[in-house]
Formats: C-alpha cells, structure tokens, sequence
C-alpha cells in the first residue's frame, strides 16, 4: 500500500522508524500512568487489579488484531509463531527463565524500560544487561545453545493456532475476548486504568496494520511487527553502538520511543524522581534476573508483550505456551524467594526495595 502515497524520496523502512518512535512513545505515556506490568498481575501485591488492567488491554489486542485479520488487511500465516514444528523444550525453558527473572528485578521488561525514563536506574541498568544477554543469546556466544535447544520439536501439522480449532478465529477470538473483559471488570481496578490499558492492547493492532499493510511496499518489503521488547532491546543496543554502520530500525525507534514515553508521563505526573541500588546484594539479584530475562525472552520467542500482549491475539499455541511458562515461572520463583526469606532468621523477611513497585 506504502507505493500508492507517491512518495519519492521516502521508504517505507524510514517511516517505519518513526511509527516505531510514536508506537513507543504511546506505550511509554500508557504504561507509566497504568503502571502495566505482567508480574505485577502474576505475584504483585495488587495482583488482582493489575491483573484487570492487563487482561483489557490483551482483550482489545485481540479484538483490533483479529478484526483487522478478518477483513485482510493483515495475515500470520509465515509468521514465526505459526510454525507447524513447535520448539517445546525451548520455549518452556526460556518462558521458565523469563519468568524467574522477572520476579528478581520485579518488573518485566517492558516495565523495566518504562521506568528507565522515569529516571530509575537500576531499571535502566536492568535494560542495558537484558539487551546484552538477549543479544548473545540471538548472535553471541549462547547462539549455539539456543539452536540445539530449538532441535527438540513437536510437529502440530496444520494446526498451529486456534484459528485450526473447530469455531474458528472468531468464535475463539470472541470466548477470550469475553473472558479478559470479565476478569478486567471484576478486578476492582479503576475505570480511568481500564480505560488506560484498553489503548495499550489497541497500539498491538496499530502496530500490526501499520507495519503489515499501510507501509508495505512490494517493491522493498518491511517486518510485520507490533509491540515487543526482546529483539528491540538487543537492535536498540547494537545501534546505540554502532549508528554510524548501520540504520535505525523499527526495534531501536520503538525502544527509545518508550524511554521518551516514560519520562514525558513521570514528568507530568510528577514521578520522576532518581534511584538507584541500595545495597551489592540487591545489585547482584537484579543483574542475575535481566540476565535470565535475557536469554528466556530470546528462547520463548519473546517477553510478556512479544509473545504475551501481541503474540495471543494471533491466536498462535506458541505464544500461549510462552506466556504460559513464563507466568509459572514467575509464580514458582516468588514462592521460592517468600519461603527463603521466612526461613531465613526465624522470622518473615522482606527483600531490599525494587525498581518496579
């Protein structure tokens, strides 16, 4: 579509950075009032609202996502999700690692950058290490490990989404979206946050048509892609230290995009305040958990928004596995950490404060 606008001395891979920067931008601004995070609703002390405010969002998610699906505007048929070899043991060992760290900095990534605008450091340490781990994982030294785990496959044939079940896309685009607009509305979370979160699922179709059909160009074809953080963070990375060799992508743009978010929404709500670690102990527990963030954002095929807020709405089993093995992953570290700290004097203790609370 991206030939038909005449442009002439503009591609669709350069305005791509720029949608990329306002999709970012959008989530950043969204993110930091609704305070959206993953963990939260897994092991969070608010669980149950912010559960609600995460669950509207994935609802409209896949209501625009599947809406535009149907009219055919966009399509997942190659997408990577949809792969008819499903890597089990890589996706379960990568949700699982993902999972656990986000429990040891308290934040998934997404939330992890968001508050790396609002001038919190440690999160902005946290973003840095998960980039760099990522980016090993994708091309570096743990490349290896990630292919020979992606070696142990299941073979799901042609049913690769729930769009292959009996119903089809929209009968069970319909019962989840009906089930995360329940869950939404019973969590006793404010309706300006309901609200909050329902433009953040909407920026998951936006960012799939505008990427999949208003800026494809047959001629120099992009990506189709929408939120994610884990392949961004390490592209974000490489161009922070490489610009002069290589462009600004989509990943990089939306990346930056969402620090700029964050720390626009932190000063006009008057949160933005500097922090920074208390303690070695607390260091050295959020570098091991961006660094498990890392590389499980890499092997489960993405993060909580990746393979989570943008990969449901596709419908596909991978991404419902993901998303699956990344919640009991964090479900089970929080168990572990709450029985070591009640254990470990005799008396319940609490850990040092965190980045994302």
């Amino acid at each position: 579509m991206f030939e038909t606008f005449g442009f002439e001395d503009t591609t669709a891979r350069e305005v791509s950075v720029l949608f990329a920067l306002g999709l970012g931008l959008l989530f950043g601004l969204l993110a930091q009032i609704t305070r959206f995070c993953f963990r939260r609703a897994i092991v969070g002390d608010d669980r149950k609202q912010a559960a609600g405010v995460w669950f509207m969002a994935l609802a409209l998610a896949v209501m625009g996502t599947q809406a535009a699906a149907h009219v055919g505007w966009i399509s997942f048929d190659s997408h990577r999700l949809m792969s008819s070899d499903l890597p089990v043991l890589v996706i379960l060992a990568g949700g699982l690692l993902f999972g656990g760290g986000m429990v040891l900095t308290r934040g998934c990534i997404s939330r992890l950058t968001v508050l790396s605008g609002a001038g919190n450091l440690r999160a902005l340490t946290c973003v840095v290490v998960f980039a760099i781990a990522a980016h090993a994982t994708l091309k570096g030294v743990l490349a290896p490990l990630a292919a020979t785990l992606r070696q142990t496959t299941v073979d799901l044939g042609g049913t690769v989404s729930l769009a292959a079940l009996p119903g089809g896309a929209l009968v069970w685009s319909a019962i989840l979206v009906a089930l995360a607009i329940f869950i939404a509305v019973r969590s006793g979370a404010r309706p300006a946050l309901l609200l909050g979160a329902g433009l953040i699922g909407a920026l998951v179709p936006l960012g799939w048509v505008g990427t999949g059909f208003i800026l494809f160009d047959e001629f120099d074809p992009i990506a189709m892609e929408s939120l994610s953080f884990t392949r961004p963070s390490a592209d974000a990375l490489f161009y922070t230290i490489a610009s002069t060799s290589i462009p600004a992508g989509f990943g990089s743009a939306l990346i930056g995009g969402v620090l700029i978010g964050g720390l626009v929404a932190a000063l006009l709500t008057r949160q933005f305040r500097w922090q920074s670690f208390d303690s070695p102990r607390q260091t050295g527990r959020y570098l091991a958990g961006a660094s498990l963030m890392g590389v499980g954002g890499v092997l489960a095929g993405g993060c909580t928004v990746g393979a989570g807020l943008a990969g449901i709405p596709t419908l596909s089993f991978a991404a419902f596995l993901a998303l699956a093995a990344i919640a009991a992953g964090g479900w089970g570290t929080a168990k572990l950490l709450n029985a070591a700290f009640d254990g470990s004097d005799g008396s319940p203790a609490r850990p040092d404060l965190q980045p994302a609370e």
